[in-house]
């Protein structure tokens, strides 16, 4: 009887202090696949968007904490509270703000097409009935499913699986953002992006619906970043540009 009682004991202490979460951490989750915002570099996660989070830690006197996962969840860990925050290039849709809230946007890119130096394909109008990879859940996605029903969607989890598929043939161009797009190109002879772009692109950070504390802060953040030039610093800092 007293190991079942201190067995409940131990339960209920779990229970109240969220098993065991940090109270002096915060959590963001991302992408890590998404230079110049975030990627690897010597096996730690850096970018654009993890320079902004260091001043978000900052500013709430806590310790950083990334978490990098599939693009597709990334909406599910916060709105799950398994992270507090994300960030990975994450544009607002009216579908994603039913489950999350967004910030203010601090950063904006293109969809551009990227092709094989040989390719037939020499605009961006001449992709509507073709075979395009895209990340799955990416702005790119749902561009590309609406604008262009006749195209053969191939949806990869990661940027460079879908370059892969490109460089192999398997399709005939990739649609994602900009930024990545070139940083990708610098490591792969033989691509190049295709002259204008599909659509503009403007990205957010998101918290769990209701979190305002938490998102006035990083919207207090964006501002004073995006007003004195600092986001703009990071993007060279990252594209060295």
């Amino acid at each position: 009887m007293k190991k079942v009682f201190m067995f409940v004991a131990i339960l209920f202490v779990l229970i109240i202090t969220g098993c065991g979460k940090n109270d002096n951490e915060i959590v963001m989750v991302t992408e890590a696949g998404f230079a110049p915002y975030e990627y690897y570099d010597n096996g730690e996660i850096v970018g654009v968007d993890v320079d902004i989070a260091k001043e978000i830690a900052k500013e709430l006197g806590k310790k950083l904490v990334i978490k990098d996962v599939a693009f597709d969840s990334i909406i599910n860990e916060v709105k799950t509270g398994k992270a507090d925050f994300g960030a990975a290039g994450i544009s607002y849709s009216d579908e994603r703000a039913k489950e999350v809230d967004f910030s203010i946007n601090y950063s904006v890119s293109k969809q551009v097409v990227i092709v094989k130096d040989d390719s037939n394909i020499k605009s961006t109008n001449d992709i509507f009935d073709k075979s395009i990879a895209v990340q799955l859940g990416s702005i790119a996605d749902t561009f590309i499913s609406e604008k262009y029903p006749n195209a053969n969607i191939i949806r990869q989890k990661k940027y460079l699986s879908a370059i892969e598929d490109l460089k192999n043939d398997k399709v005939d161009c990739v649609v994602m953002d900009e930024l990545p797009a070139k940083e990708i190109l610098v490591s792969n002879s033989g691509l190049k992006i295709l002259p204008g772009f599909l659509t503009n692109d403007s990205y957010g950070m998101i918290v769990k619906k209701g979190n305002t504390e938490l998102l006035n802060t990083i919207n207090t953040v964006l501002n004073r970043l995006v007003q004195d030039g600092t986001i703009d610093s990071y993007i060279i800092k990252h594209t060295g540009k």
